[in-house]
């Protein structure tokens, strides 16, 4: 029966990558996302000159190691002109719970939920956190990591600091992909 699941799981995951419409280099169009309180809310409205759309989640350790360095990164880019749309993708963590946890970490961004991880399909997002910089135009610029280390000290390049430097100075992003690492998004059922 292991076996089975394994391998259910697998094609989970190959049939998120296999109908990923946003890659790095590709355009993306206008998608819906709804705030903490049901409203609802488009990329169309949410995006700027730059924009970061980072999945991330209430109980991967992981992504909970970030939650500093993601808060530092919205304060230092945001006045810049970045737009960040925080996505909680998980079926398994509900809006209220989300809500719950931008309060206790202290969030200065809003976090948006993608009901039916629909989005997250769209882009091939498989992590928490995973990120992805998009210009003006739509373009996916960078995607992958917030930078190479779980633990802060253990850091030694920033990369979606980097690309948005790049990106703000006009210059392309030098590593465009880097592999995002965390806890797997909880994703729903699909019909078959």
């Amino acid at each position: 029966m292991t076996k089975l699941r394994i391998f259910a799981a697998l094609l989970t995951v190959c049939a998120a990558v296999s109908a990923q419409d946003f890659k790095l280099g590709s355009k993306v169009d206008d998608f819906g996302v709804q705030d903490l309180n049901g409203n609802p809310a488009t990329f169309a409205k949410l995006k700027g000159e730059l924009t970061v759309v980072a999945f991330i989640s209430v109980q991967c350790p992981v992504s909970n190691a970030y939650n500093e360095r993601m808060n530092a990164l919205y304060r230092e880019f945001s006045p810049k002109g970045v737009r960040f749309i925080f996505l909680n993708a998980n079926h398994t963590e509900p809006a209220d719970a989300v809500a719950s946890h931008a309060r206790e970490h202290g969030f200065d961004f809003a976090v948006y939920k993608d009901a039916g991880n629909a989005v997250a399909d769209r882009f091939g997002a498989m992590a928490t956190p995973e990120t992805y910089l998009i210009d003006r135009t739509g373009v996916v610029l960078y995607h992958g990591s917030v930078d190479d280390s779980q633990n802060p000290s253990g850091v030694h390049n920033q990369w979606l600091k980097q690309a948005l430097d790049a990106a703000l100075e006009g210059r392309p992003v030098e590593r465009a992909e880097t592999r995002a690492f965390g806890c797997s998004i909880k994703r729903v059922k699909k019909a078959s």
